[in-house]
């Protein structure tokens, strides 16, 4: 098993499937580009019309759109070096209003221990337990949410748009060491001063205010379904946790079935076992680099774990319920808990 990842990483060097992609991200970028250009131009045509939620629900897309290549400039996807990649992802982050500094931090942190308890960001608690003893320590609101947390999760994603900006400008204000802090903080303070003028300029007050709020929960909730289905459920690893690096980055990942459909969807993020194994390969080669990783966890007896979109988030929203469980009052009767709701 030491060997594991060495050898199927010589393969895939051999096979060019880390070769960049320019053409790819170019025409992304142009898709990209003009969809944003269509919903301006939409946004000025419309005037005062409760239509303008539509456009504001085009932004929430674009804008994730936007992140998925942000992750991958920050992965050194696109560019041909990594600080080309950097200032690339630290504009594009900034674009959507998000500090590349926290995220890179955070994702890195992620990316090296994927699902193990104390060195995983991504499991930490934030509103949602993903772990039995968060659950177990959470106190009042946080509490009642916990315990249905499961089928919370999807309603909750519609102020992750907010959370995300929210913990961006935490980053960047905090005390700590911060690079390029206010660099960071003038582009953001810059984007929203271009997005929320306008908006607020134009539309009554009421219409802006839903207009933002569209904008935000369109992309909290296509954000979290974009992220959630990678690593929810997967088996957690002990803190400490010793396990070979192929092992563990096969073992705590799930791929999303799909196609090309799903890649375009969720940026790649439907390949996240071929992706945690080689972080720095281009979205367009990880379609094959699947069917190499297949057969290497075949002869190895590695489990590979790939499922539909759809049973991907019944899995996540299972297992949420199964860890909201520890929230609940150890001393209440399960039966007279249900002889109350008749």
């Amino acid at each position: 098993m030491t060997r594991a990842y060495t050898e199927i990483a010589q393969t895939i060097r051999e096979s060019g499937l880390l070769r960049r992609t320019p053409w790819f991200y170019t025409f992304v970028a142009v898709l990209i580009a003009v969809a944003l250009g269509g919903s301006i131009t939409g946004f000025v045509l419309l005037g005062n019309s409760w239509f303008q939620l539509l456009i504001a629900g085009a932004l929430g897309i674009i804008f994730t759109q936007i992140a998925f290549l942000t992750h991958e400039a920050a992965h050194r996807q696109i560019m041909p070096l990594g600080p080309a990649n950097d200032r690339l992802a630290r504009i594009l982050a900034g674009s959507i209003g998000m500090s590349y500094s926290w995220w890179d931090s955070k994702h890195t942190r992620h990316h090296s221990n994927p699902n193990m308890v104390g060195k995983d960001p991504d499991i930490d608690v934030d509103t949602i337990s993903f772990l039995e003893e968060d659950a177990a320590k959470s106190r009042g609101i946080i509490r009642l949410i916990t315990r249905k947390q499961g089928w919370l999760f999807f309603p909750l994603l519609t102020l992750e748009g907010l959370n995300l900006h929210y913990l961006s400008l935490k980053h960047l204000f905090s005390t700590g060491p911060v690079k390029k802090r206010w660099y960071e903080i003038a582009m953001i303070l810059a984007r929203f001063a271009l997005y929320l003028t306008p908006v607020f300029l134009f539309l009554p007050l009421g219409m802006a205010f839903a207009f933002v709020g569209v904008q935000l929960a369109v992309f909290g909730v296509y954000m979290g379904a974009s992220f959630a289905p990678n690593h929810k459920g997967m088996p957690v690893l002990a803190k400490g946790a010793r396990l070979d690096f192929f092992s563990k980055q096969v073992r705590t990942s799930r791929n999303v079935s799909g196609g090309w459909a799903a890649t375009w969807f969720m940026g790649g993020l439907n390949y996240q076992i071929e992706h945690h194994l080689f972080p720095s390969m281009p979205r367009p080669h990880l379609a094959k680099a699947r069917e190499i990783v297949i057969e290497h966890c075949s002869t190895l007896n590695v489990p590979y774990t790939e499922t539909t979109i759809w049973k991907s988030y019944g899995i996540v929203i299972d297992y949420l319920n199964r860890v909201g469980l520890a929230a609940r009052d150890p001393f209440e009767c399960p039966i007279m808990a249900e002889y109350r709701k008749a």
